[in-house]
């Protein structure tokens, strides 16, 4: 049997129609409306909320630290939706794509156009890919704006010891903490695409991802694990904040990345190799 004149399976569902489909959801345009509007909403929590105390240790925590520059303001938006809001936000773009298309019977279709297997989940990992950077880049840049514009642009002070950096000392490491964000997210992303490619219910794949994301935390919390602790992927969550020390701590980093990638690799071989059997027709 011979392939139709003119098809050509490199060409079939190029890489800007799937961007432009998936910006076009309701859920695209949602999420990142909310993780633009989050940081201005904090800053003004922070503008009608009584001030926080300059005195004793609780100054050095990183909330008490959020107003004294852009930069702080900015690690603390980061901080405080790492761990849940950027979650969800990479689980919804990564365990949406393929559930889907399942759900509204269009999977089996595109297979017949015939587009590849192998190749629409490419495409489609490389679109979610790329949204979930967006979504993990725009926050942190957006309450760095947001900061510098409510509490100026100044140096950063550490958390804890209470030390001051230099404010374009800290930009090339706010870049470093983006880009850690961007490896710890991996897990989440890898983990939400596999489900999707097991189950027609978009929303039970980005619950699913969700839900053992929130079980890894509670494990992690669990000190009688001891270092297996070390293994989970939420354990490295937060080793960003080593780079935010006068002297730079990569070893947190290195570790919480490699098991971040692992993780995320092994999780996205599963997910093909399933796929290339699955019965799409059921």
């Amino acid at each position: 049997m011979t392939a139709a004149s003119g098809y050509a399976p490199n060409r079939t569902l190029p890489l800007r129609v799937e961007i432009v489909r998936q910006f076009k959801r309701r859920r695209t345009l949602g999420m990142f409306a909310l993780l633009l509007a989050l940081p201005w909403i904090l800053v003004i929590a922070f503008q009608i909320g009584p001030q926080p105390s300059s005195q004793g240790q609780s100054a050095l925590r990183m909330s008490d630290l959020a107003t004294q520059s852009g930069l702080n303001f900015a690690m603390f938006v980061l901080s405080v939706s790492a761990s849940f809001l950027l979650v969800v936000a990479v689980a919804l773009f990564c365990g949406d794509t393929v559930a889907s298309e399942a759900n509204w019977s269009s999977l089996r279709y595109l297979l017949a156009a015939p587009i590849p297997r192998d190749r629409l989940l490419r495409q489609k990992l490389i679109v979610a890919l790329g949204y979930s950077a967006a979504a993990v880049i725009v926050l942190p840049l957006m309450g760095l704006l947001a900061g510098t514009l409510a509490f100026g642009w100044d140096d950063i002070t550490v958390p804890g010891t209470g030390e001051t950096i230099p404010a374009f000392d800290v930009l090339p490491r706010f870049g470093i903490v983006i880009g850690y964000a961007l490896v710890s997210q991996l897990v989440v992303a890898a983990l939400a695409f596999l489900i999707s490619t097991m189950t027609d219910s978009p929303l039970g794949a980005v619950g699913g991802a969700v839900g053992l994301w929130i079980v890894c935390t509670i494990l992690q919390a669990v000190e009688a694990l001891g270092v297996l602790r070390e293994f989970l992927p939420t354990f490295w969550n937060n080793a960003w904040t080593d780079a935010l020390v006068p002297e730079l701590d990569w070893s947190g980093m290195a570790k919480g990345a490699s098991v971040s990638i692992t993780y995320a690799a092994i999780l996205v071989a599963v997910a093909f190799r399933r796929f290339r059997r699955k019965d799409v027709t059921s």
